[in-house]
């Protein structure tokens, strides 16, 4: 369970919109140099390269998760509003009719098509050990209550993500009630192609 007293999540809009001069986004960028994920290069470089300029764009919205004992960064999350289309066949009848609520069945391709969130980012920062201080289910914790709260405010029924197909990390979101309901290839002009698996959680 994520311990509101240790963590505080914040969206890094408050330091792109801040008027206070010792909080801004040259203050900002300092904190984002400071993340290191080697495990996971993409990882670091959406958050250094790519996060405040989406944010800007209203693409996602990325949140910081901070220590309250000593401001550290332990990691971080970015969360967007896609496009999802999900194949019926993948799914159990249970998850059809809640989809059905706010998607779109084409009845010929039995496909449901919705806007739905993305946990498009979510990683810990492994400098100096801080990866040791929160865990992965914290972290996810974290994002998914946001979540949470944007379902209160706009509605929505579904979250979904993309990982690599890694069973140590299929097994992770499984066990934090996430399931599988696609796959796709990556499409990038710089790297070679790989297979992301596609999972969903209903809010």
């Amino acid at each position: 369970m994520l311990q509101k007293d240790k963590y505080s999540v914040i969206n890094i809009r408050r330091y792109l919109e801040s008027d206070n001069p010792k909080l801004g986004e040259n203050d900002l960028v300092q904190i984002l140099s400071e993340f290191s994920c080697e495990r996971n290069a993409d990882v670091e470089r959406y958050l250094k390269s790519s996060a405040i300029s989406f944010t800007k764009k209203n693409q996602s919205v990325t949140y910081l998760v901070f220590s309250v004992e000593d401001g550290q960064l332990l990691g971080y999350f970015t969360i967007a509003l896609k496009p999802l289309t999900v194949r019926g066949e993948a799914i159990s009848n249970t998850v059809k009719k809640k989809l059905l609520r706010i998607s779109e069945l084409d009845e010929e391709t039995q496909t449901y098509t919705m806007s739905a969130y993305l946990i498009a980012q979510l990683g810990k920062n492994f400098a100096n050990g801080m990866d040791k201080r929160i865990t992965g289910e914290e972290l996810l914790e974290a994002a998914w209550n946001i979540i949470e709260e944007l379902k209160y405010r706009a509605g929505g029924v579904v979250a979904f993500l993309e990982t690599n197909n890694e069973d140590k990390l299929l097994e992770f979101y499984r066990d934090n009630r996430f399931q599988k309901f696609n796959t796709r290839k990556t499409a990038s002009k710089n790297m070679e192609q790989h297979e992301l698996v596609q999972l969903l959680r209903l809010i």
